[in-house]
């Protein structure tokens, strides 16, 4: 087990409107704020999206088996804002609702807003965390 320990920074409450790539807004705000660290909550509903449900095996690398949301449902998640060399990168996982249906998964592809979403982030002061490609798992990993 690796660990740091950091405080609590700024926060940011947004709002993203109906059709807007929520992976991407966040991105941008982390981008705009220049905030290297920081765990996000998500709330709300998204019409579109493509989510990995778990390794088709238990073998490394994993081979990911995708699920596509397609129509809209209620979210919610939480996830990790930490940057690899030159952008932020984000890790988030949710459970996404539709009916009598849920799924759920790590949001990696394709994210749009179903009429609002709200993320509450939460800056992480003194961590010196990063994403690098590990070269085993073939995945963007944190390294502390």
């Amino acid at each position: 087990m690796k660990y740091q320990v950091g405080r609590p920074g700024r926060i940011v409450a947004a709002r993203f409107e109906d059709r807007e790539d929520v992976l991407g807004n966040l991105e941008d705000i982390a981008k705009k704020e220049k905030i290297k660290a920081a765990v996000f909550y998500i709330i709300g509903g998204m019409r579109e999206g493509r989510i990995v449900v778990g390794p088709e095996k238990d073998s490394i690398p994993p081979k990911p088996v995708w699920k596509q949301l397609g129509e809209s449902h209620e979210v919610v998640g939480l996830g990790t804002i930490f940057w690899d060399k030159k952008n932020p990168k984000i890790h988030f996982h949710g459970a996404f609702g539709k009916k009598d249906m849920v799924k759920i998964g790590c949001l990696r592809e394709k994210s749009e807003t179903f009429l609002v979403l709200e993320a509450v982030i939460v800056e992480i002061k003194g961590i010196r965390a990063k994403r690098e490609l590990d070269p085993i798992s073939g995945l963007t990993l944190l390294k502390l």
